[in-house]
């Protein structure tokens, strides 16, 4: 197997060694498969982000005073969020987390063939998935939050 990048689309193995891309169309399909699959694996990770946030239980607020300037004081507080181990978010999230390390190996090792095809497949499934559900992905600035 080659290991610097190469255009090639005959006798290129994909994952497994009875797929074996040998034409031009079996790499637009395969190019195609991989853009998908970059694309699912960038969505995945948006929703697991949301589920987590709807998931969220037990948010408790701790203020506590501090120093400010010229002697005076002033209130910081804290958010702690909770989640319980044994609840069906916590284990669909398990789930969820166990396909995206699957996913994103299988990414990298499809990218592992140096073919300059499937490569470009994945950075472009990659960059339209991003594109496509990273938009609505919240950006919440939270003004009692200090960096330590």
């Amino acid at each position: 197997q080659a290991m610097t990048f190469h255009f090639s689309y005959e006798n290129v193995p994909l994952l497994f060694s009875g797929l074996t891309i040998n034409t031009p169309g079996e790499m637009a399909g395969a190019f195609v498969a991989v853009f998908f699959l970059a694309m699912f694996y960038e969505g995945l990770k948006i929703a697991r982000e949301c589920l987590l946030r709807k998931s969220q239980v037990s948010i408790r607020y701790n203020s506590m005073p501090v120093p400010g300037p010229n002697g005076t004081i002033l209130m910081e507080t804290h958010k702690t969020v909770g989640q319980q181990m044994l609840s069906f978010p916590h284990l669909l999230q398990t789930v969820l987390h166990i396909i995206q390390v699957v996913v994103s190996y299988f990414l990298m090792l499809i990218f592992m063939t140096y073919n300059g095809y499937l490569c470009i497949a994945v950075a472009a499934g990659a960059g339209t998935g991003y594109f496509f559900f990273s938009w609505k992905k919240a950006v919440v600035v939270d003004i009692t939050e200090h960096c330590h």
